[in-house]
């Protein structure tokens, strides 16, 4: 019997190994950082053995009551992955699973690995409508690839990023579903939405983080998402050179993916506590978000983070900042690890397929605001 994680986002530390089944783990800490949630490990030689594997610290963990009401992730192809009976008592994460194989990988929610990012890169280059620039490098030197799809400089700017937090492998998925919606020349929503704006994605920000297993941290130990007052070149470049771009470009409206590890729920932050927040942009927020709870049945208003005071923002977060600093519409989108408990699915959960189709939906609601963007 055998624990490995010696690959593209893997993250586990083994303590001990039973061969009745029997296993510790520790999950690791992100890379020159504290934080930590996200696992990824794979399971060899356990064929009909009845594992009962724990995870030590996950109380220790960055969002312990995320562990409340979660079930474990685990495939045996990496392609279909399904959720699996977990528990949470005194600071233990437990997993108990019989394998019918021999081989059998688990993690905190289905991963989004960086050749399945570098997939993505190019085939959405292979449409006419989208091209790939490289806008900077990573920490680590990787590149940081930005997708421009459709005529530059004929309207709108809309701005998609995704995984400024690496763990959110969610995020991506969403990001991914997006893509696909918008590149499909058949789409009379896509197709009418290029008439008037170019759109600028980046899907995965943290390309050193997803490989390395971090939760939340680059390759620096920063959490991107509260660098956008002052990116540094050495530390935050992945922020860094995001922000440049957008001066350059200009942004109408930015939509900032992540996932959220408590609620177990789809929603949106906005802006409500930047200095210049006004009626007329809560109207807009509002027509938005109302317009994906029409068409979405996956997308709601009710369960969030609340409403932030007047000038109350934090304007480190991307959201916040970007939205004072354009005077632009723009939400930070929180997806579940969980589950969407309006619409629960015991097998799969809150899913990667899922994520892909709420990344299409959003296309709609951007269509309906789209000529009130300059409000």
């Amino acid at each position: 019997m055998k624990i490995s994680s010696n690959f593209d986002s893997g993250n586990i530390e083994v303590v001990s190994l039973n061969e009745n089944g029997k296993i510790d783990l520790k999950i690791r800490k992100d890379t020159n950082s504290d934080f930590f949630q996200w696992f990824h490990f794979r399971l060899t030689g356990a064929l009909d053995i009845p594992c009962q594997i724990s995870l030590l610290n996950a109380g220790e963990s960055s969002y312990p009551e995320g562990w409340e009401d979660y079930h474990a992730c685990a495939s045996y192809d990496n392609i279909e992955w399904f959720r699996v009976p977990t528990s949470y008592e005194n600071g233990v994460l437990t997993i108990e699973y019989l394998p019918s194989n021999n081989s059998v990988y688990f993690a905190y929610f289905e991963p989004y690995s960086y050749q399945k990012h570098q997939d993505l890169v190019h085939n959405s280059q292979a449409s006419d409508l989208c091209r790939v620039d490289v806008i900077g490098e990573t920490v680590e030197g990787r590149d940081i690839d930005l997708l421009v799809i459709g005529d530059e400089g004929i309207g709108k700017n809309i701005w998609l990023i995704a995984r400024q937090h690496p763990g959110e492998s969610m995020a991506e998925w969403f990001a991914q579903g997006f893509l696909d919606r918008l590149l499909d020349e058949s789409d009379p929503v896509a197709r009418k939405l290029l008439e008037s704006a170019c759109f600028y994605v980046i899907p995965n920000m943290n390309i050193d983080g997803s490989i390395a297993g971090n939760l939340r941290a680059n390759a620096a130990g920063m959490n991107l998402n509260r660098e956008w007052a002052n990116p540094s070149s050495d530390k935050s470049p992945e922020v860094f050179h995001c922000l440049r771009k957008m001066e350059e470009i200009g942004v109408d409206l930015l939509l900032d993916i992540h996932g959220d590890e408590t609620i177990p729920y789809n929603f949106v932050a906005g802006s409500e506590g930047i200095p210049s927040f006004s009626p007329a942009f809560k109207a807009l927020e509002d027509k938005f978000k109302d317009h994906w709870i029409a068409i979405s049945p996956d997308f709601q208003d009710d369960v969030n983070y609340g409403t932030e005071g007047p000038v109350s923002a934090n304007m480190t977060v991307c959201s916040n900042a970007v939205a004072e600093k354009f005077g632009c519409l723009s939400f930070t989108v929180e997806l579940p690890f969980k589950d969407n408990d309006n619409l629960p699915d015991p097998i799969y959960g809150w899913s990667a397929e899922r994520s892909m189709l709420l990344g299409e939906s959003v296309l709609q609601p951007i269509l309906f605001v789209l000529e009130d963007l300059d409000f």
